[in-house]
C-alpha cells in the first residue's frame, strides 16, 4: 500500500473524524472505501468518438429539425 497526502477542507476532515470514531475505523479507511464505492460507478469514455462523424459540423445546432411522427394510440 502506498502513502498519499490530500488536502480536505475543515468541516469535511471534523465529519470524517466524527465518523471514523463512530465506526471504530480509520479515517484514512473510510476515504479508501469512499474512493472504492467511487471507482465502481466510474465509465470511462468510449475511444470511439468521432469514427462516425456525419461531415456536419451543425449536427447539433440542427438536432431539432427532425420531426418525429409517433403512432396514434389505439381508440383514437
Amino acid at each position: 500500500m502506498r502513502r498519499t497526502t490530500i488536502s480536505l477542507d475543515d468541516h469535511l476532515l471534523r465529519d470524517l473524524h466524527r465518523m471514523a470514531t463512530e465506526r471504530q475505523t480509520s479515517i484514512a479507511a473510510l476515504v479508501r472505501e469512499a474512493l472504492e464505492e467511487k471507482l465502481l460507478t466510474f465509465r470511462p469514455r468510449p475511444r470511439s468518438l468521432g469514427i462516425g462523424a456525419s461531415g456536419h459540423r451543425d449536427t447539433a445546432a440542427r438536432a431539432g429539425d427532425t420531426l418525429v411522427l409517433l403512432p396514434e394510440p389505439p381508440g383514437r
